[in-house]
């Protein structure tokens, strides 16, 4: 059993492609915790997705060895001596692996260079908690830092503090974290450093001492990260002698073994075979293993206070294991209060998700478990579309956060899926109702008759620009519909504009927009305000006389026409041509907005006439159009939309 002033938990906050996958890495590394051989690039980036796309999707924590030479830092709480400075293969060899598991061994079953060493050094244990830097995971970031001390807060020497940097900032503080502020990629040519380092001065209240310089690719400064962490962030609270309280931040699926909840252990001890209970939930059942990440699973005997770990329940209906749940002993269940867990979270965006054969609804309602098992942030709940069959109107972040939801389900079930329209959640006052009604889908929304008013759900949005697109970024705010608030300067050239906006307008092209007006140095971070009143209506799209519930959506009535236009032509570019013509609108109430149409392919059936009279060869023509005018009039008209041709509208 460690001693809890010896441990020391924390996690790495940033804007995204700042460099914290990468910092993981060399943490790994310096601390043994990986040999050469086993390392790789974004060693913690479990997914191929997350590889594919160079962005952190999940949380992931490990546990690393650190060693204090006592010789030279008496006391703990001084600076700590990295187990090793470079990357040789001799310091490889030389130092102590907690994948080797070392870490329980006497010291005579060590080399002696090891157990000569071990009479005047001192061993802490480092529980990190690797984090995501895009917007729409933020709720992974806040779920880590409810399970530690300390944070390091990461920032590229050549993008300075971005908008997402402020918003972890702020998770962060509201934990009341020790903040370790680091600069990253000082060894790019662009790197500007001092300028940096002003803005961390000026946002923090650092001195520009207290700042770590570093290049997390090659490794120069990350020692000093360690010794840093060491001696600011404290060791956890808690009692081994207390009823065990465990907090759940993350949770995954074994098919063979259940559940595997992921704990911050906040008093008490758990042991494997004890029997255990979820306070929220009241489930019952056996921790058949604890352990910890050495970056995998390790067995453990136990886990103590102060302790970042996992435990096999057994459990295997996802309900029954909840993210923010308080884990505890059945038997101490009665004597102890729950942990505060966190706040439930607030969906941004909805879209309907459908698989393309009705057959597969079973495999995606356990598909659809089993992700939000590991992804806390989906919602979602049933739904029936007569022309797509049973579904699921599932909750979005944002629309990064749908597609990396529509591709994992594709790679790791094998589904293949209709995805509708995204759109936020309305408030809809019926003329003879008091009570609001919200509606997540276009095709909840009431005809106009009855309804008396539409509140639509706002945002308030900073915008971090260079001074040198201030004009550019402050029009595309003004064409979304905001509403301008303030300005704040950073530094000399870079500005902070705070907008209030409708929540629908940046869902779909807004942030590609600011990035190229930018040259791809503006940043954007939001957070829900509150909801108000709208001038919007239903557009409906049919295609040959048939309305496609998936195109359905809700559009300001100003922006109608256009966005109907718009789809239509998409939907004309897009759609393989038939045997008959194809009428594409756009309607609101039964009336017409928009219309394009796709011409018939033409059958040669003059092929085989030779000669004769002209009238022989409009005889077959007329006979044509008449078969293809009886068989639209059969039904037989009916399109079938290709899934990419829906992703091209959703993109669009």
């Amino acid at each position: 059993m460690v001693d809890k002033k010896y441990i020391r938990n924390f996690s790495i906050i940033a804007h995204i492609d700042h460099g914290k996958s990468t910092l993981a890495d060399r943490l790994l590394e310096m601390t043994g915790a990986l040999s050469q051989r086993e390392m790789r690039e974004q060693f913690l980036d479990k997914m191929d997705l997350e590889r594919e796309k160079g962005i952190t999707i999940k949380l992931q924590p490990v546990r690393m060895k650190y060693r204090l030479d006592l010789s030279t830092n008496p006391q703990p709480s001084g600076h700590a001596r990295p187990c090793r400075t470079g990357f040789s293969s001799v310091d490889v060899a030389t130092t102590t692996s907690f994948s080797d598991k070392t870490t329980s061994a006497s010291p005579e079953s060590r080399p002696a260079h090891q157990a000569i060493a071990d009479k005047s050094s001192m061993d802490y244990e480092l529980n990190l908690i690797d984090t995501p830097g895009h917007v729409d995971f933020s709720y992974e970031v806040s779920r880590s830092l409810a399970a530690v001390e300390g944070a390091i807060l990461l920032v590229d020497a050549t993008q300075g503090i971005q908008a997402q940097t402020l918003a972890n900032l702020y998770l962060a503080i509201e934990q009341n974290l020790v903040i370790i502020p680091v600069i990253n990629k000082i060894d790019l040519p662009a790197a500007e450093v001092e300028k940096t380092k002003g803005e961390i001065v000026k946002l923090l209240g650092y001195s520009s001492e207290e700042i770590i310089c570093i290049s997390a690719k090659t490794g120069k400064g990350v020692t000093e990260i360690l010794d840093r962490i060491i001696k600011v962030v404290p060791a956890p609270a808690g009692e081994e002698s207390k009823p065990l309280r465990a907090l759940i931040f993350d949770s995954n699926y074994d098919k063979y073994r259940g559940v595997v909840a992921y704990i911050r252990v906040f008093d008490g001890v758990i042991h494997q075979g004890e029997k255990i209970k979820l306070l929220a939930t009241g489930a019952v059942s056996e921790a058949l293993e604890v352990g910890f990440f050495d970056p995998n699973y390790h067995k453990s005997r136990e886990l103590q206070a102060g302790e970042i770990g996992y435990v096999v329940t057994n459990f295997h209906e996802v309900s029954e294991c909840r993210v923010g749940d308080t884990l505890t002993l059945e038997k101490e269940a009665q004597k102890i209060i729950p942990l505060k867990g966190y706040t439930e979270v607030k969906p941004m965006v909805f879209a309907g998700v459908f698989p393309k054969e009705g057959d597969a609804f079973e495999n995606l309602r356990e598909a659809m478990g089993r992700l939000k098992l590991n992804d806390a942030a989906l919602v979602y709940e049933p739904e029936q579309s007569q022309a797509l069959g049973y579904g699921f109107r599932c909750g979005f972040l944002g629309l990064l956060h749908l597609e990396i939801f529509q591709e994992r389900l594709r790679r790791e079930f094998n589904l293949d899926l209709i995805v509708t329209v995204p759109s936020v959640a309305y408030k809809i006052y019926r003329r003879n109702g008091d009570e609001p009604e919200v509606i997540r889908s276009p095709q909840q929304l009431p005809s106009g008759a009855e309804i008396d008013h539409i509140e639509e759900p706002w945002i308030r949005l900073d915008i971090i620009t260079p001074k040198n697109y201030l004009g550019a970024v402050m029009k595309l705010a003004q064409e979304k519909r905001g509403v301008y608030r303030n300005t704040e300067y950073l530094d000399e050239t870079r500005v902070i504009l705070h907008y209030e906006m409708p929540l629908s307008m940046i869902l779909t092209d807004f942030y590609d927009k600011l990035k190229s007006l930018t040259s791809g140095y503006g940043s954007i971070n939001y957070e829900m305000l509150d909801y108000r009143r709208a001038e919007v209506v239903r557009l409906d799209i049919m295609v040959a006389d048939h309305i496609v519930e998936p195109l359905a959506t809700i559009v300001y009535r100003d922006e109608a026409f256009k966005r109907g236009k718009e789809i239509v032509t998409t939907l004309k570019e897009s759609l393989p041509r038939e045997m008959f013509v194809i009428k594409l609108q756009a309607v609101i109430g039964g009336q017409i907005i928009a219309a394009e149409r796709i011409s018939a392919l033409r059958k040669d059936v003059t092929a085989k006439l030779y000669g004769g009279d002209v009238t022989r060869k409009r005889k077959l023509l007329e006979k044509q159009r008449q078969g293809k005018k009886k068989m639209m009039a059969l039904g037989r008209g009916q399109v079938d939309i290709p899934s990419e041709v829906f992703v091209k509208l959703l993109k669009h």
